[in-house]
């Protein structure tokens, strides 16, 4: 046996270390601080990956959560992916990042994963649209790609990185309507993701995509994309294009991303997962990789997240159905 002088040191010894672990915020010797997983509704390099694994990345370096296993769910430009987060019902591990474009696929997949039956976690960000073209494209500004696109709105090929009804296939269809075009005339190819997106741009299989912009930084920066406009009211930071309003074009747009769990968890663990996002929101992490995506902040939790995303949901239905799609 030990001594008891020893045990008590030893004890205290415990006890100073697990203190120290935990800091101000969840340390690993909380309970609560266990693995979660993630799901990201599109491929590697798109917006919601991008959100998902930033997201997580600043939970796990500032001692918030455990380590998180990230997985991308592929297919039905998201519905897949709700899908199964449906099927989690009761699963206390599991969140998935979605945005506006989930929502319009829902409607266009005709699936009952609806985002209203989920249990909404936090709204995380806000994004401009980014119009984009090859570096060689004709397309020097947006008057020449109005010009173009009005002349002969079939021979303008515009990509988007989400189906009908999400962001890149909304942002298009408003901008055409803008400028006078019919929304049906425009010959609008859907991508899954950033990633095909951008394969599709720099092979010039599109003439035009529209998109965030945070996953084209670095063809941007190497100057094999060029943005002709961003869809917010004001220009980013982050790179040197004006606003459609500056060049003469009637039109804000933005799109939103944010962290769903399953149907019928606890109180206990929504609220848990609320906390953590919540503590997230304030790192300095989180607060870089708003500034180097060139996103907009605009988190929201709980009931406030659950009623925007009812009103979107209605939003793009009522969308939808103006161009027959829903």
């Amino acid at each position: 046996m030990f001594p008891r002088r020893a045990v008590a040191a030893l004890a205290t010894l415990l006890l100073a270390t697990s203190v120290a672990g935990c800091g101000v915020t969840r340390g690993a010797d909380d309970p609560d601080n266990r693995r979660l997983r993630m799901m990201i509704p599109n491929s590697p390099g798109g917006g919601y990956d991008l959100t998902g694994r930033a997201a997580a990345k600043a939970l796990e370096d500032n001692g918030l959560t455990g380590r998180f296993e990230v997985n991308n769910v592929l297919g039905a430009s998201g519905t897949v992916a709700m899908q199964r987060l449906i099927n989690e019902e009761g699963a206390d591990d599991v969140v998935m990042t979605m945005g506006l474009g989930v929502v319009g696929a829902v409607y266009t997949n005709e699936s009952d994963a609806t985002p209203t039956a989920m249990t909404p976690i936090a709204r995380l960000v806000e994004e401009q649209e980014g119009i984009l073209v090859p570096a060689d494209s004709p397309f020097e500004d947006v008057q020449d790609l109005v010009d173009a696109w009005k002349a002969d709105p079939g021979s303008v090929t515009v990509g988007g990185g989400s189906s009908p009804g999400g962001p890149d296939h909304l942002f298009p269809m408003q901008l055409a309507a803008e400028i006078g075009i019919d929304p049906t005339e425009v010959n609008f190819i859907t991508y899954d993701g950033g990633g095909p997106l951008t394969t599709a741009l720099l092979g010039e299989k599109i003439d035009v995509g529209m998109s965030g912009l945070g996953e084209f930084e670095g063809q941007i920066e190497e100057g094999a994309l060029r943005v002709l406009a961003v869809s917010g009211e004001e220009r980013l930071e982050t790179v040197d294009a004006p606003t459609l309003t500056e060049e003469g074009v009637d039109l804000v747009f933005t799109n939103w991303r944010g962290v769903l769990a399953p149907p019928d968890i606890s109180e206990e663990q929504r609220q848990y997962l609320i906390d953590i996002f919540t503590e997230m929101h304030a790192t300095q992490e989180w607060q870089d990789a708003l500034e180097r995506n060139g996103w907009s902040d605009n988190f929201a939790t709980g009931e406030e997240f659950a009623t925007f995303l009812q009103e979107q949901d209605e939003r793009v239905e009522t969308t939808l159905k103006e161009l027959g799609l829903a």
